[in-house]
Protein backbone atom coordinates (compact mmCIF):
# COMPACT_ATOMS: atom_id res chain seq x y z
CA UNK A 1 0.00 0.00 0.00
CA UNK A 2 2.81 2.52 0.99
CA UNK A 3 4.95 1.19 -1.88
CA UNK A 4 1.86 1.90 -4.07
CA UNK A 5 1.48 5.73 -2.59
CA UNK A 6 4.88 6.64 -3.09
CA UNK A 7 4.56 5.51 -7.31
CA UNK A 8 1.69 7.24 -7.32
CA UNK A 9 3.65 10.68 -5.60
CA UNK A 10 6.34 10.03 -8.58
CA UNK A 11 4.22 9.95 -11.52
CA UNK A 12 2.54 12.92 -10.51
CA UNK A 13 5.60 14.65 -9.72
CA UNK A 14 6.47 13.73 -13.51
CA UNK A 15 3.64 15.13 -14.88
CA UNK A 16 3.67 18.34 -13.11
CA UNK A 17 4.22 21.31 -15.25
CA UNK A 18 7.71 22.41 -14.47
CA UNK A 19 6.70 26.04 -15.18
CA UNK A 20 3.63 26.00 -12.38
CA UNK A 21 3.51 28.76 -10.28
CA UNK A 22 1.34 30.85 -8.69
CA UNK A 23 -1.08 32.69 -10.78
CA UNK A 24 -1.69 36.66 -10.58
CA UNK A 25 -4.96 37.44 -9.36
CA UNK A 26 -6.73 40.53 -10.97
CA UNK A 27 -9.47 42.12 -9.41
CA UNK A 28 -11.97 44.78 -11.39
CA UNK A 29 -14.75 45.63 -9.29
CA UNK A 30 -16.18 42.52 -8.08
CA UNK A 31 -14.58 40.52 -10.81
CA UNK A 32 -11.39 37.92 -10.02
CA UNK A 33 -9.43 36.34 -12.72
CA UNK A 34 -6.54 34.29 -12.57
CA UNK A 35 -3.62 34.72 -14.65
CA UNK A 36 -1.73 31.90 -15.27
CA UNK A 37 2.51 32.57 -15.01
CA UNK A 38 4.98 30.72 -16.62
CA UNK A 39 8.81 30.41 -15.82
CA UNK A 40 11.34 30.28 -18.60
CA UNK A 41 14.95 30.39 -17.94
CA UNK A 42 14.12 31.07 -14.50
CA UNK A 43 12.30 34.23 -14.86
CA UNK A 44 8.52 34.12 -14.55
CA UNK A 45 6.24 35.74 -17.22
CA UNK A 46 2.56 36.59 -17.98
CA UNK A 47 0.83 36.26 -21.54
CA UNK A 48 -0.32 39.91 -22.39
CA UNK A 49 -3.44 39.33 -24.29
CA UNK A 50 -5.07 37.51 -21.03
CA UNK A 51 -3.50 40.14 -18.32
CA UNK A 52 -4.78 43.24 -20.80
CA UNK A 53 -8.30 41.32 -21.09
CA UNK A 54 -8.58 40.76 -17.22
CA UNK A 55 -7.69 44.68 -16.93
CA UNK A 56 -10.31 45.57 -19.31
CA UNK A 57 -8.44 46.93 -21.44
CA UNK A 58 -7.49 46.37 -25.59
CA UNK A 59 -4.66 44.39 -26.99
CA UNK A 60 -3.62 44.73 -30.30
CA UNK A 61 -0.23 41.83 -31.63
CA UNK A 62 -0.29 42.65 -35.63
CA UNK A 63 3.23 41.08 -36.19
CA UNK A 64 4.71 44.33 -36.78
CA UNK A 65 6.82 44.25 -34.08
CA UNK A 66 5.07 46.01 -31.73
CA UNK A 67 2.61 45.01 -28.91
CA UNK A 68 -0.25 47.93 -28.85
CA UNK A 69 -2.37 48.35 -25.37
CA UNK A 70 -5.09 50.97 -24.23
CA UNK A 71 -5.54 50.39 -20.74
CA UNK A 72 -8.01 53.12 -19.16
CA UNK A 73 -6.63 56.40 -21.07
CA UNK A 74 -2.87 55.17 -21.41
CA UNK A 75 -1.53 53.54 -24.42
CA UNK A 76 1.25 51.58 -24.01
CA UNK A 77 3.13 50.27 -26.99
CA UNK A 78 6.01 47.01 -26.07
CA UNK A 79 9.00 47.03 -28.67
CA UNK A 80 9.33 43.36 -29.48
CA UNK A 81 13.02 43.17 -30.40
CA UNK A 82 13.94 45.99 -27.89
CA UNK A 83 13.05 45.80 -24.09
CA UNK A 84 11.16 48.79 -23.90
CA UNK A 85 7.63 50.38 -23.27
CA UNK A 86 6.49 53.27 -24.46
CA UNK A 87 3.80 55.44 -22.63
CA UNK A 88 3.18 58.68 -23.98
CA UNK A 89 6.30 60.60 -23.61
CA UNK A 90 8.03 58.19 -21.20
CA UNK A 91 9.94 55.09 -22.36
CA UNK A 92 10.66 52.45 -19.57
CA UNK A 93 13.03 49.44 -19.38
CA UNK A 94 11.60 45.92 -19.14
CA UNK A 95 13.45 43.48 -17.10
CA UNK A 96 13.36 41.23 -20.38
CA UNK A 97 11.80 41.57 -23.58
CA UNK A 98 9.16 39.74 -25.49
CA UNK A 99 9.18 35.93 -26.09
CA UNK A 100 6.60 33.84 -28.03
CA UNK A 101 5.34 30.20 -26.86
CA UNK A 102 2.86 28.50 -29.40
CA UNK A 103 2.86 32.55 -31.18
CA UNK A 104 1.19 33.93 -28.08
CA UNK A 105 3.31 37.20 -26.76
CA UNK A 106 4.57 36.74 -22.97
CA UNK A 107 6.08 39.36 -21.29
CA UNK A 108 8.32 39.26 -17.73
CA UNK A 109 5.92 39.34 -14.83
CA UNK A 110 7.41 42.59 -13.18
CA UNK A 111 5.42 44.59 -16.07
CA UNK A 112 2.69 43.53 -14.47
CA UNK A 113 3.65 44.22 -11.14
CA UNK A 114 5.90 47.01 -11.31
CA UNK A 115 5.55 48.57 -15.07
CA UNK A 116 1.77 49.05 -15.50
CA UNK A 117 0.89 51.01 -11.90
CA UNK A 118 4.01 53.22 -12.71
CA UNK A 119 2.31 54.34 -15.98
CA UNK A 120 -1.60 53.75 -15.33
CA UNK A 121 -2.60 55.90 -12.30
CA UNK A 122 -6.03 53.31 -11.51
CA UNK A 123 -4.08 50.42 -11.29
CA UNK A 124 -2.19 48.93 -8.26
CA UNK A 125 -0.36 45.56 -7.42
CA UNK A 126 -0.74 44.48 -3.75
CA UNK A 127 2.32 42.18 -3.51
CA UNK A 128 0.96 40.68 0.19
CA UNK A 129 -2.00 38.88 -1.96
CA UNK A 130 -0.32 38.77 -5.28
CA UNK A 131 -2.94 40.73 -6.83
CA UNK A 132 -3.57 43.24 -9.20
CA UNK A 133 -6.41 45.69 -8.72
CA UNK A 134 -8.02 49.00 -10.45
CA UNK A 135 -9.59 51.54 -7.90
CA UNK A 136 -11.80 54.20 -8.69
CA UNK A 137 -10.46 57.67 -10.63
CA UNK A 138 -11.58 59.57 -7.03
CA UNK A 139 -9.03 57.54 -4.96
CA UNK A 140 -6.28 58.06 -7.68
CA UNK A 141 -3.53 60.36 -7.54
CA UNK A 142 -3.37 62.95 -9.97
CA UNK A 143 -0.82 62.28 -12.72
CA UNK A 144 1.67 64.73 -13.73
CA UNK A 145 1.26 67.36 -16.58
CA UNK A 146 3.90 69.46 -18.07
CA UNK A 147 4.54 72.37 -15.94
CA UNK A 148 3.91 75.73 -18.03
CA UNK A 149 6.93 77.82 -18.17
CA UNK A 150 6.88 81.08 -16.64
CA UNK A 151 8.61 83.54 -17.74
CA UNK A 152 12.18 84.49 -16.08
CA UNK A 153 13.08 87.87 -16.14
CA UNK A 154 16.97 87.00 -16.61
CA UNK A 155 16.34 84.45 -19.09
CA UNK A 156 17.52 86.44 -22.32
CA UNK A 157 14.34 84.71 -24.35
CA UNK A 158 11.48 86.71 -23.30
CA UNK A 159 8.51 84.53 -23.66
CA UNK A 160 7.08 87.24 -25.85
CA UNK A 161 9.85 86.76 -28.22
CA UNK A 162 9.14 82.46 -28.01
CA UNK A 163 6.67 81.19 -30.93
CA UNK A 164 3.40 81.33 -30.50
CA UNK A 165 1.44 77.65 -30.82
CA UNK A 166 -0.99 78.88 -33.64
CA UNK A 167 1.50 80.74 -35.17
CA UNK A 168 4.20 77.76 -35.43
CA UNK A 169 2.17 74.71 -35.94
CA UNK A 170 -0.77 75.61 -37.69
CA UNK A 171 0.07 74.03 -40.58
CA UNK A 172 1.67 71.08 -39.45
CA UNK A 173 0.52 67.92 -39.23
CA UNK A 174 1.09 66.18 -35.70
CA UNK A 175 5.00 65.29 -35.73
CA UNK A 176 6.82 63.25 -33.73
CA UNK A 177 10.39 64.12 -32.27
CA UNK A 178 12.38 61.56 -30.31
CA UNK A 179 14.81 63.11 -27.69
CA UNK A 180 17.45 61.29 -26.60
CA UNK A 181 19.39 61.95 -22.95
CA UNK A 182 22.70 60.95 -23.65
CA UNK A 183 24.14 58.17 -21.07
CA UNK A 184 22.78 57.27 -17.77
CA UNK A 185 22.38 54.56 -15.04
CA UNK A 186 26.39 53.23 -14.88
CA UNK A 187 27.26 55.69 -17.74
CA UNK A 188 28.04 58.80 -16.26
CA UNK A 189 29.53 60.06 -18.99
CA UNK A 190 31.65 63.11 -18.82
CA UNK A 191 32.52 64.36 -15.26
CA UNK A 192 33.79 68.43 -14.42
CA UNK A 193 34.38 70.65 -14.02
CA UNK A 194 38.30 69.99 -14.52
CA UNK A 195 40.17 71.13 -10.99
CA UNK A 196 36.45 71.89 -9.24
CA UNK A 197 36.01 69.98 -5.59
CA UNK A 198 32.19 68.93 -6.51
CA UNK A 199 31.83 67.34 -9.82
CA UNK A 200 28.67 67.40 -12.32
CA UNK A 201 27.57 64.27 -14.26
CA UNK A 202 27.15 64.69 -17.86
CA UNK A 203 24.05 62.07 -17.89
CA UNK A 204 22.48 64.73 -14.77
CA UNK A 205 22.20 67.31 -17.05
CA UNK A 206 21.49 65.69 -20.82
CA UNK A 207 18.45 64.33 -18.50
CA UNK A 208 17.34 67.82 -16.98
CA UNK A 209 17.61 69.63 -20.93
CA UNK A 210 15.87 66.70 -22.21
CA UNK A 211 12.64 66.52 -19.79
CA UNK A 212 13.20 70.64 -20.66
CA UNK A 213 13.28 70.43 -24.48
CA UNK A 214 10.46 67.60 -24.19
CA UNK A 215 7.94 70.60 -22.18
CA UNK A 216 9.35 73.13 -24.56
CA UNK A 217 8.63 70.73 -27.58
CA UNK A 218 4.72 69.92 -26.27
CA UNK A 219 4.01 73.43 -26.40
CA UNK A 220 4.22 73.73 -29.84
CA UNK A 221 1.98 70.90 -30.63
CA UNK A 222 4.52 68.41 -31.24
CA UNK A 223 4.56 64.86 -30.03
CA UNK A 224 7.82 63.85 -27.93
CA UNK A 225 9.39 60.37 -27.20
CA UNK A 226 11.74 59.65 -24.43
CA UNK A 227 14.21 57.21 -24.88
CA UNK A 228 14.59 57.51 -21.31
CA UNK A 229 12.80 59.59 -18.77
CA UNK A 230 14.61 58.50 -15.52
CA UNK A 231 18.44 57.73 -14.72
CA UNK A 232 18.46 54.45 -16.31
CA UNK A 233 21.16 52.51 -19.26
CA UNK A 234 19.57 52.34 -22.57
CA UNK A 235 21.56 50.88 -25.12
CA UNK A 236 23.30 52.83 -27.91
CA UNK A 237 21.74 50.68 -30.78
CA UNK A 238 18.48 50.49 -28.82
CA UNK A 239 18.01 54.40 -28.38
CA UNK A 240 17.72 54.27 -32.16
CA UNK A 241 15.41 51.40 -32.20
CA UNK A 242 12.96 53.20 -30.18
CA UNK A 243 13.16 55.89 -32.22
CA UNK A 244 11.84 53.89 -35.15
CA UNK A 245 9.30 51.94 -33.71
CA UNK A 246 8.14 55.77 -32.49
CA UNK A 247 8.11 56.29 -36.22
CA UNK A 248 9.83 59.39 -35.24
CA UNK A 249 10.33 62.68 -37.80
CA UNK A 250 12.97 63.43 -35.87
CA UNK A 251 15.56 61.98 -33.46
CA UNK A 252 17.51 64.74 -30.88
CA UNK A 253 20.74 63.54 -29.11
CA UNK A 254 22.12 65.52 -25.88
CA UNK A 255 25.43 65.72 -24.93
CA UNK A 256 27.84 67.11 -22.97
CA UNK A 257 31.30 67.74 -24.37
CA UNK A 258 34.53 67.45 -22.61
CA UNK A 259 38.13 68.06 -23.46
CA UNK A 260 40.87 66.60 -23.71
CA UNK A 261 43.38 66.40 -21.96
CA UNK A 262 46.41 66.19 -24.13
CA UNK A 263 45.02 69.99 -25.43
CA UNK A 264 47.31 72.96 -23.73
CA UNK A 265 45.02 74.32 -21.98
CA UNK A 266 41.88 71.44 -21.19
CA UNK A 267 40.10 73.63 -18.83
CA UNK A 268 39.77 76.99 -21.14
CA UNK A 269 37.61 74.90 -23.98
CA UNK A 270 34.52 75.68 -23.75
CA UNK A 271 31.71 75.71 -26.31
CA UNK A 272 28.91 74.14 -28.17
CA UNK A 273 28.64 72.19 -31.47
CA UNK A 274 26.37 70.18 -33.77
CA UNK A 275 27.07 66.62 -35.32
CA UNK A 276 25.13 64.55 -38.19
CA UNK A 277 25.59 60.87 -38.69
CA UNK A 278 29.16 60.63 -41.31
CA UNK A 279 32.54 59.36 -41.29
CA UNK A 280 34.21 61.60 -38.75
CA UNK A 281 37.06 63.79 -40.58
CA UNK A 282 39.21 65.52 -38.41
CA UNK A 283 40.72 64.41 -35.16
CA UNK A 284 38.38 66.29 -33.26
CA UNK A 285 35.94 64.94 -34.60
CA UNK A 286 37.20 61.00 -34.08
CA UNK A 287 38.13 62.38 -30.44
CA UNK A 288 33.96 63.04 -29.88
CA UNK A 289 32.88 60.04 -31.87
CA UNK A 290 35.11 57.97 -29.72
CA UNK A 291 34.40 59.51 -26.05
CA UNK A 292 30.48 59.73 -27.09
CA UNK A 293 30.50 55.80 -28.32
CA UNK A 294 32.53 54.39 -25.32
CA UNK A 295 29.29 54.36 -23.57
CA UNK A 296 28.69 50.85 -25.39
CA UNK A 297 31.22 49.63 -22.59
CA UNK A 298 28.41 49.56 -19.88
CA UNK A 299 26.18 47.16 -22.38
CA UNK A 300 26.71 43.83 -21.12
CA UNK A 301 24.78 42.08 -24.12
CA UNK A 302 25.87 44.82 -26.97
CA UNK A 303 28.18 43.77 -29.91
CA UNK A 304 31.22 45.98 -29.72
CA UNK A 305 32.62 45.39 -33.00
CA UNK A 306 33.19 48.94 -35.21
CA UNK A 307 34.71 47.37 -37.86
CA UNK A 308 33.25 46.83 -41.31
CA UNK A 309 29.44 46.28 -40.41
CA UNK A 310 29.43 50.42 -39.10
CA UNK A 311 31.59 51.46 -41.98
CA UNK A 312 29.31 50.16 -44.67
CA UNK A 313 26.19 51.16 -42.74
CA UNK A 314 27.51 54.64 -42.81
CA UNK A 315 28.87 55.09 -46.40
CA UNK A 316 25.07 53.68 -47.12
CA UNK A 317 23.82 56.24 -44.96
CA UNK A 318 26.02 59.15 -46.55
CA UNK A 319 23.81 58.79 -49.64
CA UNK A 320 20.29 58.52 -48.40
CA UNK A 321 18.17 61.69 -47.91
CA UNK A 322 18.99 61.62 -43.97
CA UNK A 323 21.81 62.50 -43.95
CA UNK A 324 21.60 66.04 -45.98
CA UNK A 325 18.12 66.69 -43.78
CA UNK A 326 20.47 66.09 -40.70
CA UNK A 327 23.17 68.46 -41.93
CA UNK A 328 20.17 70.88 -42.39
CA UNK A 329 19.23 70.39 -39.13
CA UNK A 330 22.13 70.66 -37.34
CA UNK A 331 22.74 74.21 -38.81
CA UNK A 332 19.69 75.27 -37.86
CA UNK A 333 20.32 74.11 -34.02
CA UNK A 334 24.16 75.56 -34.60
CA UNK A 335 22.44 78.95 -35.86
CA UNK A 336 19.79 78.51 -32.59
CA UNK A 337 22.43 78.04 -30.08
CA UNK A 338 24.55 81.21 -31.40
CA UNK A 339 21.86 83.41 -30.05
CA UNK A 340 22.07 82.26 -26.52
CA UNK A 341 25.16 80.61 -25.44
CA UNK A 342 27.85 82.09 -24.01
CA UNK A 343 30.72 79.89 -25.17
CA UNK A 344 32.59 79.21 -28.59
CA UNK A 345 30.52 78.12 -31.49
CA UNK A 346 32.46 75.27 -33.08
CA UNK A 347 30.39 74.60 -36.00
CA UNK A 348 28.46 71.87 -37.51
CA UNK A 349 30.75 68.50 -38.19
CA UNK A 350 30.02 65.23 -38.68
CA UNK A 351 31.06 61.45 -37.01
CA UNK A 352 29.72 58.26 -36.55
CA UNK A 353 27.70 58.03 -33.16
CA UNK A 354 26.66 54.65 -32.69
CA UNK A 355 22.82 55.92 -31.41
CA UNK A 356 22.36 58.04 -34.21
CA UNK A 357 23.30 55.37 -36.82
CA UNK A 358 20.55 52.95 -36.31
CA UNK A 359 17.68 55.72 -36.24
CA UNK A 360 16.82 55.94 -39.62
CA UNK A 361 15.42 59.35 -39.85
CA UNK A 362 16.84 62.93 -39.55
CA UNK A 363 19.25 62.76 -36.44
CA UNK A 364 21.71 65.32 -34.80
CA UNK A 365 24.16 64.95 -31.83
CA UNK A 366 24.13 68.37 -29.57
CA UNK A 367 27.10 69.18 -27.94
CA UNK A 368 25.55 71.73 -25.37
CA UNK A 369 28.67 72.57 -23.88
CA UNK A 370 32.06 71.39 -22.00
CA UNK A 371 31.34 70.00 -19.11
CA UNK A 372 35.05 70.32 -18.34
CA UNK A 373 35.40 73.98 -18.35
CA UNK A 374 33.79 75.97 -14.90
CA UNK A 375 31.84 78.68 -16.85
CA UNK A 376 30.08 76.05 -19.14
CA UNK A 377 29.53 73.71 -16.58
CA UNK A 378 27.44 76.70 -14.98
CA UNK A 379 25.94 77.67 -17.74
CA UNK A 380 24.70 73.80 -18.32
CA UNK A 381 23.64 73.57 -14.91
CA UNK A 382 21.51 76.65 -14.38
CA UNK A 383 17.60 75.55 -14.43
CA UNK A 384 16.73 78.62 -16.31
CA UNK A 385 19.84 77.97 -18.96
CA UNK A 386 18.84 74.61 -19.37
CA UNK A 387 14.88 75.76 -19.93
CA UNK A 388 16.94 79.09 -22.48
CA UNK A 389 18.87 75.55 -24.40
CA UNK A 390 15.74 73.76 -24.64
CA UNK A 391 13.90 76.59 -26.13
CA UNK A 392 16.31 77.23 -28.56
CA UNK A 393 16.55 73.84 -29.77
CA UNK A 394 12.94 73.50 -29.95
CA UNK A 395 12.77 76.19 -32.40
CA UNK A 396 15.29 74.61 -34.53
CA UNK A 397 13.21 71.54 -34.74
CA UNK A 398 10.19 74.00 -35.43
CA UNK A 399 12.10 75.17 -38.07
CA UNK A 400 12.94 72.28 -39.69
CA UNK A 401 9.62 71.11 -40.09
CA UNK A 402 8.17 74.58 -41.42
CA UNK A 403 11.32 74.42 -44.48
CA UNK A 404 10.54 70.47 -44.97
CA UNK A 405 6.50 71.41 -45.51
CA UNK A 406 7.41 73.74 -47.45
CA UNK A 407 9.80 72.01 -49.83
CA UNK A 408 7.64 69.07 -50.16
CA UNK A 409 4.72 71.31 -50.44
CA UNK A 410 2.26 70.36 -47.20
CA UNK A 411 2.52 66.76 -48.11
CA UNK A 412 3.51 64.53 -45.04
Amino acid sequence: MLLALLCALQVAAATMPASSVSPLMVRVGDRVRAIAVVTKSGQQSIRVDQLVAALGGIFSDEGDGRLQMQLNDRKLTVLERAPYVIAGRDTLQLSSGVFRRAGVAYLPLSFATQTIPRLVATLRYDASKREMRRITSATAPRTESPRAESGNPKSPIPPTARPKLASTTASLRQRVVVVDAGHGGPDNGMSGPIGAPHKVKEKDITLAVAKALRTALERRGITVVMTRSTDTLIALSDRGKIANHSKGDLFLSVHVNAANPRWRDPGGARGYETYFLAEAKTEDEKRVEAMENEAIRFETTADASRDDPLGFIIRDMAQNEHLRESAQLAELMQRGLRRIHPGTDRGVKQAGFRVLVTAFMPAVLVEIGFGSNKADSSFMTDPDRQRDLAETLADAATSYFERYERKVGGTP
